[in-house]
């Protein structure tokens, strides 16, 4: 297969929803916070307006929310809702910072079928929909979960 066809082919994947059910589903839902494209980019950076708006990820390793283990809350770098307290913050391993739960009624999950091989869970900011990271069943007690959020996607404030 050259390029031109697997170009091709994911076009065409792409517009029968099978590579972009998520963004349709962002656009059916209603958040709180709801901006244009254009007013986003002009609140967030370049890079968390790729992970928050185009659900993007980070490379791994490269945020320092990974090691900051001060006590504090980690809130969305889109609309400030607070997300996590560092009380569930937990070295995973992974290269993301990670979390064992999110503080109550702060964010919501949806299917993400992008990778095609299999299924994920995402999580993102219920005020303004942002996307965060996804969760996994690999966690820590007393939760089993990972919740691996994007760093540039999160807001720490110290205690």
């Amino acid at each position: 297969m050259n390029r031109r066809h697997f170009l091709l082919g994911t076009t065409a994947l792409a517009a029968l929803g099978v590579l972009g059910p998520r963004a349709a589903q962002a656009e059916a839902e209603k958040f709180e916070i709801t901006l244009s494209d254009a007013e986003w980019r002009k609140r967030l950076t370049p890079e968390q307006f790729a992970v928050l708006r185009r659900h993007g990820t980070e490379p791994a390793f490269s945020s320092p929310l990974d090691k900051e283990f001060r006590k504090g809350i980690y809130a969305c770098a889109g609309c400030d809702l607070p997300l996590y307290s560092s009380d569930a913050k937990f070295d995973s391993g992974t290269g993301w910072p990670s979390f064992t739960a999110p503080l109550p009624d702060a964010v919501r999950t949806s299917e993400d079928r992008t990778l095609l091989v299999f299924v994920r869970t995402e999580v993102h900011c219920r005020r303004c929909g942002g996307h965060l990271g996804h969760v996994f069943d690999d966690g820590p007690k007393p939760t089993g979960k990972r919740y691996c959020m994007d760093g540039v996607a999160l807001k720490f404030t110290p205690a």
